[in-house]
């Protein structure tokens, strides 16, 4: 997909408040977030990615896919929990990433996810056993596109947030809240650049 077009209108916006932004954006301009419109992908990604390293989650990602060939609902049913077990998944994940692609293949979750405000977003995605706040904040980021995302969740974007803001003094998610109000509307591109400080190498969901 195309960069989303209210990023240019997003950086003035920001670059005008924030100095410490401003100098963030100005030395990471490239490359930029891309929503890829992938629902399941950024939910099965993120529940792989719970509470593990970024490097954990990506070598089970990739036995995930050396498995399946392709990671689709219909892929993850035929596979065993025992089978994805093997790709480094604990138990509890295994019976998440089938579960959510069993509610996929019987229509419960195959929707049209972009016609929906993001408050029924969120109440649908909670109600799934193994989603929670963060994995919610992926596929808003990430598979939608919304411009006004602040994943306090996010243990990346707190010590970013900590390390250019507080001198690296832990801070509670509402003090990150309190820092992060002038950058609204566009709190998923402040999040877009202030990751980048902590890791040059854009993650995706």
């Amino acid at each position: 997909m195309a960069d989303p077009d209210y990023w240019e209108d997003a950086i003035h916006h920001i670059s005008k408040r924030d100095d410490v932004l401003s100098k963030i954006i100005e030395q990471n301009l490239e490359p930029r977030l891309n929503p890829h419109g992938d629902v399941f992908r950024t939910l099965i990604k993120s529940i792989v990615g719970q509470q593990i390293s970024i490097q954990a989650a990506d070598a089970t990602w990739d036995r995930m896919v050396g498995l399946l060939g392709e990671i689709n609902p219909n892929e993850i049913c035929k596979a065993g929990l025992m089978d994805l077990r093997g790709c480094g998944l604990s138990m509890r994940k295994a019976e998440y990433i089938s579960g959510v692609s069993e509610m996929w293949m019987d229509g419960r979750l195959d929707i049209d996810w972009g016609g929906l405000e993001q408050v029924e977003i969120r109440d649908r995605l909670l109600s799934i056993r193994g989603v929670g706040p963060w994995t919610v904040d992926m596929v808003l980021i990430f598979s939608l596109g919304f411009t006004d995302v602040l994943p306090t969740g996010d243990v990346g974007l707190l010590r970013a947030v900590e390390n250019n803001y507080a001198g690296g003094r832990r801070l509670s998610a509402e003090e990150v809240m309190v820092i992060a109000e002038p950058w609204r509307p566009y709190r998923t591109v402040a999040t877009w650049y202030l990751w980048r400080t902590i890791d040059a190498e854009p993650v995706s969901y």
